[in-house]
């Protein structure tokens, strides 16, 4: 009884305190074994080794095999198997995320999350929100769960006149956001991680949009 009564209040404990980003200088080791590159087909190809001796797995690993894709066409049955494998990463993110600042988009194969920068970290710090630790647990619990993935950690800022500073602050995000997965049980051999400044905006860049434009986008990608 008394270790079970240590357990809940641990666990309460636990859930009032504030999540913090730890020391910048640590970063390094909870993101050992993530690419600090743009996720490609020839990085992904690259990585794979490094993501199964890490303990990671591929789309066909992690998928029940049905009888029925035994016969036909190899490639075509293989192409639904990602598939069906995707779609439901991507209904289980799009009912999750139903929140401001937030949106899940297919591309393709791939799933696209677009993470507003108001809707993880605090408005005015480069830190975590209380807000955005409630989301970005959402998605942890998820892609530990659709672990047979490549994760790309992107951070993007508004225009910008110093590109340097651009780039840095991006950069800060993106690594921020992957410190906060690697930390909630994400493997770093999993992320490609990347800030890209002012580039690619998806919306104008009038007040509104600079809100929108300052953002975190993660891209996934079966591991094939």
């Amino acid at each position: 009884m008394k270790k079970i009564l240590i357990g809940i209040f641990t666990a309460l404990m636990t859930a009032c305190v504030p999540y913090a980003s730890p020391e910048r200088a640590t970063w390094k080791t909870y993101l050992y074994g993530a690419s600090f590159t743009d996720m490609n087909d020839v990085s992904m190809s690259a990585k794979k080794p490094i993501l199964l001796g890490d303990g990671g797995r591929t789309v066909t690993d992690a998928t029940i095999k049905n009888p029925e894709l035994e016969y036909g066409d190899a490639a075509l049955n293989e192409s639904a198997m990602y598939f069906g494998y995707m779609a439901e990463l991507e209904s289980k993110l799009y009912d999750a995320l139903r929140r401001p600042g937030m949106s899940v988009q297919r591309v393709g194969t791939d799933v696209l999350v677009i993470l507003v920068r108001d809707a993880i970290m605090e408005l005015n710090a480069p830190e975590i929100s209380s807000v955005g630790d409630d989301n970005l647990k959402t998605i942890a619990r998820i892609l530990k769960q659709y672990d047979a993935t490549f994760i790309e950690i992107a951070g993007y800022t508004d225009s910008m006149r110093d590109a340097n500073a651009a780039r840095a602050f991006s950069t800060d995000m993106a690594e921020r956001t992957a410190v906060y997965f690697a930390r909630h049980g994400l493997r770093p051999s999993r992320m490609f991680i990347v800030g890209r400044g002012a580039a690619r905006p998806i919306a104008a860049q009038d007040e509104w949009g600079r809100l929108t434009n300052r953002r975190v986008e993660l891209r996934i990608s079966p591991v094939r």
